[in-house]
């Protein structure tokens, strides 16, 4: 709020300035009229004359300087320059303050002491458009330079629900100089990605505190009742069932650590990695889980090879997520194809994986990649997901400069596409 403040009062400087050029200008015209005159006054009058001018321009003839109508011109010159100067300055200064508005990233309209608007920057423009929110949002912002003529200042936030959807904090404040107003400012500020983000944290924590939760609460059940336990078999099958839900807390742990630095690796160290070697790694990596199901795992590397730029761990991790996924959710006996090929655009690779399982509803295509989300949330919880590998799986993706993209019908199997850039070499 500070910034815009300090430019509006620039401002109004500069409009004091742009006082004395046109004075400036009031003055060269008076001499033309001086010296017509000059011919019926007497020399006398006409000095009078240009030493008022020079006066009014706020400057006075240095003390001792002869009279005469000669040395009045000369100093009514030097000061027309000193204007002509000021008035250089001053549309220098202008234009550099409209130019640091408009690059500000939140809209500043200013209106006058009589309530017009004298000015908006092109974030303002931008935000008071012509849709029907911004129709929404140009009236509050109306309304509350309103209330801050009455209140001294006022503000609010506005939810419009688009699309997009935006929420919009506005504050309005009273301008004036100690002495009298010169008029009303408001700030519009474009706080919907800021309120995304907590949302995103508010919904992270309570899904991770639930997902803890339902493992951590049936472990404490599990031990009080084998403390109690004499039967041997019974003693042995709650043994084993603490050992799955102990092993379930490590996974969702494994994927939160994994998750997190994943994010914050934004541009990961790049290096030219294999895409043969990403594939063969991911595959060992899943092939006990498939064998233990009886899915087969069919390989087809690219020929010839293809190299892309990125982290290698990070690569692997988003390939693994999308092969353990294709075989948590094949039937048994099943089997997942993987393979790799050159792009339909120039200098792209796709990493495809392919099931024929389950499939995904419809309805859950647009959310599957968010955290925690489930498609089937007792099937989750029976093949030990933790509702994380897909969004690992995105991450990567954006860290890569890539995208992924799903085909799927829901009991016919799914398509993962993984979509990279190649090697500039190999492009």
């Amino acid at each position: 709020m500070l910034l815009p403040m300090l430019a509006v009062t620039r401002i109004s400087e500069n409009v004091a300035v742009f006082g004395i050029a046109a004075a400036a200008g009031v003055g060269i015209v008076g001499i033309v009229v001086a010296a017509l005159l000059g011919r019926r006054a007497g020399r006398h009058s006409l000095e009078q004359r240009l030493s008022a001018l020079a006066s009014r321009l706020g400057v006075d003839a240095p003390e001792g300087e002869a009279a005469g109508v000669e040395p009045a011109l000369h100093h009514l010159e030097l000061v027309t320059d000193r204007a002509a100067e000021a008035v250089a300055e001053s549309s220098a200064d202008a234009i550099r303050l409209r130019r640091a508005l408009d690059n500000l990233p939140q809209g500043v309209i200013v209106c006058d002491e009589n309530g017009e608007v004298v000015f908006r920057n092109a974030r303002a423009v931008g935000l008071m458009g012509g849709r029907h929110g911004d129709a929404l949002a140009a009236q509050a912002v109306v309304d509350l330079l309103a209330d801050a003529w009455q209140q001294g200042t006022a503000e609010r936030t506005l939810d419009l629900y688009g699309p997009p959807r935006r929420t919009l904090a506005v504050r309005t404040q009273l301008l004036d100089d100690g002495r009298r107003t010169l008029g009303v400012i408001a700030v519009i500020d474009d706080v919907s990605e800021r309120r995304r983000l907590e949302e995103i944290r508010r919904d992270f924590v309570a899904n991770v505190s639930h997902e803890l939760k339902t493992p951590m609460g049936a472990l404490g059940l599990l031990a009080e009742t084998l403390v109690t336990e004499t039967d041997p078999t019974v003693a042995q099958r709650l043994a084993s069932r603490i050992h799955t839900e102990a092993f379930r807390v490590s996974r969702i742990i494994d994927d939160l650590l994994d998750l997190s630095r994943i994010e914050a690796e934004e541009a990961p160290p790049r290096e030219p990695v294999p895409v043969n070697l990403v594939m063969a790694e991911a595959v060992e990596r899943v092939r006990a889980a498939a064998e233990q199901r009886d899915v087969k795992l069919a390989l087809e590397e690219p020929d010839p090879p293809i190299v892309v730029m990125g982290d290698r761990r990070q690569l692997v991790s988003a390939l693994y997520n999308l092969l353990e996924n294709a075989v948590k959710f094949s039937y048994d006996d099943g089997a997942v194809r993987i393979a790799a090929a050159a792009g339909e655009g120039e200098g792209e690779v796709v990493l495809e994986v392919e099931d024929h399982g389950v499939g995904i509803p419809a309805r859950d295509l647009e959310r599957i990649f968010e955290r925690f989300y489930r498609v089937d949330q007792g099937r989750s919880r029976t093949t030990g997901g933790t509702g994380l590998g897909l969004s690992i799986v995105r991450h990567v993706a954006a860290n890569h400069q890539g995208r992924v993209e799903v085909d799927s019908r829901e009991g016919e199997g799914s398509t993962f596409r993984l979509i990279l850039p190649t090697h500039p070499e190999e492009g």
